[in-house]
C-alpha cells in the first residue's frame, strides 16, 4: 500500500495532526490518522505533554509526540482563564512545535503537511515558516462554521436582534438557536474570539477539511466550496460501526476518561432491545446542580431503562441519597459501544458535534438537551433538518424541568414522533456508510488529499 504514495524521497508521505487537547477535538483527528495510515500515509499525533501523561487509556497505533502548551503539570484547569490558556499555548506552543519538527527532520522522518485544528490557527503559521503545507481540520458542522466565519467578516452582528438567515444556512434560526458565543459573546470571551478567530489564516491552507459528510449538509458544504477546496472527510467515527474497512477498529484509541467498560455492557446485554434511554452530556458539559436535580428525579420518573454518564467532577451534583430506580450511572463509557448496543431507544444528548455525528451514524434518535457553544445550532439541526428527534425546551431560568424531560422521552420511546425519528436516523446511517464506504464522497476526498500530498 505504501509504494502507491511515495514522495519524492522514495518514502511515504509523513502526516502530522495536531488537535486542540480535549477529548472532542482528539476523536477526530485519530480517525482520519487511521484513514490515512490504511492508505499508505505514515501519520504522527501531536499532543500536549499533560495530556499525553494523564490519559488512562491509549492503545491508538498512531505514534504521538507531545509538546508542550506551557502548563505540563495541570493542563487547562490549571490555568487562570481560557483566555490565559489560549495566550500561553499560543507562545509555548509556537516553540515546542517548531522544535518537534527539527527534531522529527533530524531523526529522518520530515514532515510533508500538517493538518492542525482550527482553533490552533499559529500551527499554520509555524508550518509556514517551515515550507510545509498546512491543512485546517474543522470539528464542528459546517452550519455552525458558516455563522462563525459571517461573524468574522461582519456580515452578522452580535448578539442578533432577529432571525438569522445567511447565504449558504439551510435554515433560519431565532437569536437562541444560534450558538451561545453568537446570542451571549461576553460569556466566554476567550472561546468566543478562538472560535470567530478560526478564519484569520484560512486562506493561506492548502487544505481545509471537516468531520461531516457530503449528503448530511450538502448545501452549505456547497457554499463553503466557492472559498475553500473544503473536504468533508467524515463521521470520523470507529470503522468498525460503519463501513468495516479499517479491521478491529471499534475504539478511537485515546481517552482522557476511564471508561467503565465491562460493567456498562454486562448490564447493557440483560436489558430488552430499544428499552435503554443512553444520557450524556459530553466531555466538558457542566450542569447546575438544580438541573442535575431534574434529570435525576425525571429519568427516574420515565420508568425507563436508563444507563446515564455523569462525570467524576459532577458527581456531586446529584441529589443526596440519589438511588437510580431503573438505571446506571457511570463516570464515563465508550459511547459508540453503547450507542451500537441493541438495547439502546435513545439518546439525551447535549448535542456536540461528535456525539451527533455518532447518533446519526449508528440510527439512534434523540432528545436533544443543548448547554453552550455549538450545541443550540446541532439540537436544532437533529430535530428539524434531520428529523431524528427533539428538542426538550428549558424554562425562563434555562433549566430543563423534569416534566418537560419525561414527556419527551416518552414522545420518542413510545410515540408516533420516535417512529418517524428512528426511521431518519436509520437514513442518516445508510448514507453515513455510503460516504466513508469505498467510493463514497468522504472516501474520494482522502484519496484526493493523499495524491496531493506528492505535488
Amino acid at each position: 500500500m505504501a509504494e502507491q504514495h511515495k514522495s519524492s524521497n522514495s518514502k511515504p508521505p509523513h502526516v502530522l495532526l495536531f488537535p486542540f487537547p480535549s477529548q472532542g477535538h482528539i476523536n477526530p483527528l485519530i480517525q482520519f490518522a487511521k484513514r490515512l495510515l490504511s492508505k499508505g500515509v505514515k501519520t504522527t499525533l501531536v499532543t500536549t505533554i499533560y495530556t499525553s501523561k494523564t490519559s488512562p487509556s491509549s492503545n491508538t497505533s498512531i505514534p504521538i509526540e507531545p509538546i508542550s502548551d506551557g502548563f505540563d503539570e495541570g493542563g487547562y484547569l490549571s490555568a487562570d482563564s481560557s483566555e490565559a490558556y489560549v495566550q500561553k499555548f499560543r507562545e509555548v506552543g509556537s516553540k515546542s512545535l517548531a522544535d518537534l519538527i527539527k527534531k522529527l527532520e533530524s531523526e529522518g522522518n520530515p514532515i510533508d503537511a500538517i493538518v492542525y485544528d482550527s482553533f490552533l490557527v499559529w500551527a499554520l503559521d509555524v508550518a509556514t515558516q517551515f515550507g510545509i503545507n498546512g491543512g485546517c481540520f474543522f470539528t464542528q458542522a459546517c452550519a455552525v462554521l458558516n455563522i462563525y466565519y459571517h461573524v468574522h467578516k461582519e456580515l452578522l452582528s452580535i448578539p442578533p436582534v432577529a432571525t438569522v438567515s445567511l447565504p449558504g444556512l439551510p435554515l433560519q434560526l431565532q437569536p437562541w438557536e444560534t450558538p451561545s458565543f453568537v446570542q451571549d459573546p461576553g460569556s466566554y470571551p476567550g472561546w468566543a474570539h478562538g472560535v470567530f478567530n478560526q478564519f484569520s489564516n484560512i486562506h493561506l491552507a492548502r487544505w481545509v477539511f471537516s468531520t461531516t459528510f457530503y449528503k448530511l449538509e450538502e448545501q452549505v458544504i456547497d457554499w463553503m466550496r466557492k472559498m475553500w477546496a473544503l473536504k468533508a472527510i467524515g463521521p470520523t467515527i470507529p470503522s468498525m460501526y460503519l463501513d468495516k474497512q479499517l479491521e478491529d477498529d471499534y475504539d478511537y484509541g485515546m481517552s482522557l476518561f476511564k471508561p467503565n467498560h465491562i460493567e456498562c455492557m454486562k448490564w447493557l446485554n440483560d436489558k430488552p432491545k430499544g428499552s435503554v434511554v443512553y444520557v450524556s452530556f459530553g466531555s466538558g458539559g457542566k450542569l447546575e446542580p438544580e438541573q442535575m436535580e431534574e434529570i435525576a428525579w425525571g429519568l427516574n420518573e420515565t420508568d425507563t431503562n436508563f444507563l446515564w454518564v455523569v462525570r467524576e467532577t459532577e458527581k456531586e451534583k446529584l441529589p443526596k441519597g440519589y438511588v437510580a430506580s431503573k438505571g446506571l450511572v457511570v463516570t464515563w463509557c465508550r459511547q459508540v459501544e453503547v450507542l451500537a448496543h441493541e438495547s439502546i431507544g435513545c439518546f439525551v444528548t447535549h448535542c456536540g458535534f461528535n456525539s451527533t455525528l455518532e447518533t446519526l451514524s449508528l440510527g439512534v434518535p434523540v432528545v436533544g438537551m443543548p448547554q453552550w457553544t455549538d450545541q443550540p445550532t446541532n439540537a436544532k439541526c437533529l430535530e428539524e433538518i434531520w428529523g431524528v428527534g427533539v428538542q426538550v425546551k428549558a424554562d425562563e431560568k434555562g433549566i430543563v424541568t423534569r416534566e418537560n424531560l419525561v414527556s419527551c422521552i416518552k414522545e420518542i420511546m413510545e410515540g408516533e414522533r420516535g417512529v418517524v425519528a428512528r426511521r431518519n436516523a436509520t437514513k442518516w446511517r445508510d448514507l453515513a456508510i455510503q460516504a466513508v464506504g469505498e467510493g463514497g464522497s468522504s472516501d474520494k476526498d482522502i484519496d484526493e488529499f493523499v495524491s496531493q500530498l506528492k505535488t
